[in-house]
């Protein structure tokens, strides 16, 4: 039956999402579960994608990535498809209405990813977030507001300006691991040799913008969705937070972690000041 392997297509994107982001996954928790497997859909999705130009070293990533996207295409066009992954993320895809192209623009950022390892400009930088980071939080949007066009068009800038903090925020935290295994650097007019406190500040100066825009946002979204976001809100402010005391010479020599005794204390406070109505 379809249906059965459907149930095992959303239960194999849900396990993608607990293995590689205990983080992610604990906020997805939190959403209501009417929407929540939605989410593990499009992470699902996301995630094999990163994961083919970020990790598969010892494989030929262009021929991977080619063939992925093969596949994506043809499981959008046929509502079917024998890998999980994408099988689950075409029945959220079709059923929210999601742009193509968001998918477009997502992908295109994952394929620049297996050449390009340096964005000398603010506009290169800007079109990568975008394509990275935005195009999946106005994907989620979609699920959040149950396909509602009106609510999504007066979202969609907030919820692009939290994808940029959430990716931005990766960047940081993860300059060893891009840098020294990737060869990348992302933040433009940065020199990650020799990064300093005033560089680094900057750059926390701009994700903290993009933040208080996000949170503008968050107030606004629908009850089934507003906690879950804000936990995942909370998460990153809490790792932004770390890495603007964390001497930047550090932040280039270590990857700055949130325990999982402090994510506990975070989603208890959160869900005080939610319930409170403090956010």
């Amino acid at each position: 039956m379809k249906s059965l392997f459907d149930t095992v297509s959303y239960n194999s994107s849900k396990l993608v999402t607990k293995t590689y982001s205990t983080s992610f996954s604990l906020a997805t928790k939190m959403l209501y579960s009417s929407i929540r497997f939605h989410i593990y859909n499009i992470y699902g999705f996301v995630r094999f994608a990163d994961e083919i130009v970020d990790s598969f070293h010892d494989y030929n990533k262009e021929d991977l990535f080619n063939r992925f996207s093969e596949d994506l295409e043809l499981a959008l066009k046929n509502k079917i498809s024998l890998n999980p992954i994408l099988n689950s993320f075409q029945h959220t895809f079709h059923k929210y209405n999601i742009d193509k192209d968001l998918v477009d623009a997502f992908m295109n950022s994952m394929r620049t990813d297996l050449h390009k390892t340096k964005y000398l400009t603010e506009e290169e930088f800007k079109a990568y977030i975008y394509g990275s980071a935005d195009v999946v939080g106005l994907m989620c949007l979609k699920v959040f507001v149950k396909g509602d066009d009106q609510k999504y068009n007066e979202l969609k800038e907030t919820a692009m300006a939290l994808g940029s903090a959430f990716q931005k925020v990766n960047f940081l935290r993860d300059l060893k691991a891009d840098f020294e295994g990737l060869n990348r650097t992302y933040f433009p007019n940065t020199d990650l040799k020799n990064l300093d406190e005033a560089s680094k500040q900057k750059i926390i100066k701009d994700i903290e913008l993009d933040f208080e825009k996000g949170l503008s946002g968050i107030k606004k979204l629908p009850i089934e969705a507003k906690f879950g976001v804000f936990m995942a809100y909370r998460y990153y402010r809490q790792l932004l937070k770390k890495l603007k005391k964390t001497p930047a010479l550090q932040i280039k020599n270590t990857r700055i972690r949130v325990s999982n005794p402090k994510k506990i204390e975070l989603l208890m406070r959160s869900y005080i000041k939610y319930q409170l109505k403090l956010m």
